[in-house]
């Protein structure tokens, strides 16, 4: 096959540009969901503080199928490619969000960058969402495991990275210079949408839609009453539900414990925020990258559903271990540890976790809106556990949160263990075995 211009029937060009759109995610979240928090926080922000930062930040990601989902999945066709459009279109809003960070200046609140960051969230979830349904239309069944593996792995190396450089500017020359460089290391990953069309027959650039003689996106022209009855459908299943559930519970039990025990490390054990920010980028990135591109091969062979039952099981163990170390009164001596237990093995969890939703998600009249339900629900979970942490850490001691978490993470494996109204929960197939549906594009 012709290797240019770059689209997405060439593998080595699709799985390039997946991870690279991913790594332009990661390197704004460890920007302003960890450097940017651990920061403040080191400032004097307090756990609820934070953690309305971080719900703010990620309401959008929440809202992502009322806002975007039934806009791709309707696109129009355009010249550029009905999904690529809005990809590159939402990429431009979200680096002119990013630039509204310089213009908040070196006494920045955390409610004003909150609010300039809540912008970009839109632009970047509708980009989000293009890149999802453009995954769920050219990637193959059979490499669904090595393209989450190399989503993860940009998205953590991009987190850790972004973690360990603003974390250093922030504290060596202050917020605009931070800013400033957000917008420089972005701008070059956002622009390789451009370079990579959907089909070969796509314009470069064009604001221009398509000619009518194209043919028509999946979806065009179906009413919006039939669109929801087909949305709804696909969510009325005891597996559907088991998986939204899921998809909750995950990011809601991760949040409960990561951000009061970040802030405590910082204000009650005396850690320095830059050495911490440092430290989570190097758990992350340890996690996304040798573990993430190790697992994903593996997910291929044996399918989504094993793998995530048996890492659901681990991340059991991880907290419940943490837990016990600082029951033990362990957390200043063994934070790096505990640390590791919370965000290396749940790191790995995405990695079967995404094939696994985009299998559930492979409607093709209503795919995209489909999996960003399910990722509105992690999202919706991450948000609430945020904005629940400080209120949780007042009342409840470190450990009994590390210990819920655990046992959360045990009623996801064991939910996952349920046969359903279609296979998959039960036994070795792909979750929800989606009759391996063909891609809109070949090959």
């Amino acid at each position: 096959m012709p290797q240019w211009p770059p689209s997405l029937q060439i593998s080595r060009w699709r799985f390039g540009l997946f991870t690279l759109l991913y790594l332009y995610q990661g390197v704004v979240a460890g920007f302003a969901l960890t450097a940017l928090a651990n920061h403040f926080a080191a400032a004097g922000a307090s756990t609820a503080d934070i953690g309305r930062h971080l719900a703010i930040v990620g309401l959008p990601w929440v809202l992502q199928p009322l806002l975007w989902g039934p806009l791709i999945d309707r696109a129009t066709p355009y010249r550029m490619g009905p999904r690529r459009f809005w990809l590159v279109v939402s990429l431009a809003c979200a680096q002119a969000s990013l630039a509204g960070l310089l213009v908040l200046g070196a006494d920045a609140s955390l409610t004003a960058v909150s609010a300039v960051l809540f912008l970009h969230s839109l632009a970047a979830s509708l980009a989000d969402t293009a890149t999802d349904r453009m995954i769920a239309g050219s990637v193959p069944a059979d490499a669904l495991g090595r393209t989450s593996a190399g989503t993860r792995a940009g998205f953590v190396i991009g987190s850790a990275a972004g973690t360990a450089i603003f974390a250093w500017i922030l504290e060596t020359r202050g917020f605009p210079a931070a800013a400033a460089a957000l917008l420089g290391l972005t701008t070059p990953l956002a622009l390789a949408a451009v370079l990579v069309r959907e089909a070969p027959g796509d314009r470069f650039l064009s604001l221009r839609r398509d000619r009518p003689s194209r043919a028509p996106v999946q979806g065009r022209g179906s009413g919006a009453v039939s669109f929801a009855r087909r949305l709804l459908a696909a969510f009325r299943t005891r597996d559907a539900a088991i998986l939204l559930a899921m998809c909750f519970a995950i990011d809601f039990g991760l949040a409960l414990f990561e951000v009061p025990f970040a802030v405590a490390l910082v204000q009650v054990h005396g850690w320095d925020a830059g050495a911490l920010s440092r430290l989570q980028a190097l758990l992350a990135l340890l996690g996304g990258t040798l573990g993430a591109v190790g697992l994903g091969a593996y997910v291929d062979r044996i399918g989504p559903g094993q793998a995530l039952r048996a890492l659901l099981v681990a991340c059991a163990v991880a907290f419940g271990v943490a837990g016990l170390l600082i029951a033990a009164g362990l957390e200043t001596a063994a934070g790096p540890f505990i640390l590791g237990l919370a965000s290396v093995v749940p790191a790995l969890l995405y990695v079967a976790l995404l094939p696994t939703v985009l299998l559930a998600s492979r409607d093709g009249r209503a795919s995209a809106t489909q999996f960003q339900v399910y990722m509105a629900a992690m999202n919706l979970g991450d948000v609430v556990g945020a904005a629940l942490a400080g209120a949780l850490a007042s009342t409840m001691t470190p450990t009994l949160v590390a210990l819920g978490v655990a046992g959360l993470f045990l009623i996801c494996a064991r939910a996952a263990r349920r046969p359903g109204n279609r296979p998959g929960l039960a036994n070795e197939q792909p979750f929800f075995a989606a009759e391996d549906r063909a891609p809109d594009h070949p090959m």
